[in-house]
């Protein structure tokens, strides 16, 4: 078979709601390899892009979701359909629309990683492993640079200009040693459109952390396999809580990525990708 390269990742849709849910895939001619599906948070399905191909050549079946309004998805988000639950709900449905049954591995990174988290406790698919990237836990969220646009004046007075300027400053600092001014027009690019800008602030009004502390007695019985993959040097979701994480919550492994910020994939894509490929292949 030959080589899977970056090329072969393509974005598609599906119909999910009378919106299109877009999402990233990659050719690997064997389309009954066990499915992988990559969830994003305050950013899109760009961040699992330097993985996608590799995940694919390793005979996985990986789908990297643009959630509703954000990214390349249709729709827009509101406060009510921002929250974990309605955004684990609206996954669901995404993986239905997919005609997708049975078990899947599930990945989350930020934000994506309280659904995934909500997907697996709250038995809204049959996840059979769960990895999160750098992702929320506890009351490790919201981070200060989404508070501030849980204030509906703050909202208000933010043009787009200043908007603009706030996440290419995040997204500078979350990509750490892997940014380039190429690198971050590209996770700037969906915000320029102002329903996704509104459906990024309805996502950051809805952040709340009691959606994953009121997860733990549930992940704490589940005996699922759980993988954390961590940028050391997140200044967003500190180290520090995906050691209590794995310390706390039974079946859970934590790698650790030196020299790594908030996308590890970024930073270090082929060493994310074989924990991937090690933990999700059969």
């Amino acid at each position: 078979m030959r080589a899977i390269t970056e090329t072969d990742v393509f974005r598609t849709g599906v119909q999910v709601d009378g919106e299109t849910a877009s999402y990233l895939t990659a050719e690997t001619g064997e389309q009954d390899g066990p499915v992988v599906l990559l969830l994003h948070g305050t950013y899109w399905s760009r961040v699992w892009l330097p993985v996608l191909h590799h995940l694919a050549a390793a005979g996985l079946r990986p789908i990297a979701v643009d959630l509703p309004g954000l990214g390349r998805s249709g729709g827009e988000l509101t406060p009510e359909t921002a929250t974990v639950p309605a955004l684990a709900d609206w996954v669901a449905q995404f993986v239905s629309a997919l005609g997708i049954s049975g078990s899947i591995a599930v990945a989350g990174h930020d934000i994506g990683g309280a659904v995934a988290q909500h997907l697996l406790a709250q038995d809204r698919l049959e996840v059979s492993r769960l990895a999160l990237s750098n992702s929320v836990t506890y009351d490790s969220w919201p981070v200060p640079g989404v508070i501030r646009f849980r204030d509906s004046e703050v909202v208000a007075a933010t043009s787009a200009h200043e908007f603009l300027a706030a996440r290419r400053q995040a997204v500078a600092t979350a990509l750490a040693g892997a940014a380039t001014e190429q690198r971050i027009a590209d996770y700037l690019d969906p915000w320029t459109a102002p329903r996704v800008r509104r459906s990024w602030m309805a996502m950051a009004g809805a952040a709340d952390s009691r959606y994953t502390l009121g997860l733990v007695p549930a992940l704490q019985r589940s005996t699922t396999p759980k993988l954390l993959i961590w940028g050391e040097d997140d200044g967003f979701q500190r180290v520090e809580y995906a050691e209590r994480f794995a310390s706390e919550i039974p079946h859970t492994t934590l790698l650790r990525i030196p020299d790594a910020g908030h996308i590890p994939m970024e930073n270090a894509p082929d060493r994310v990708a074989r924990a991937l490929i090690d933990f999700f292949t059969p």
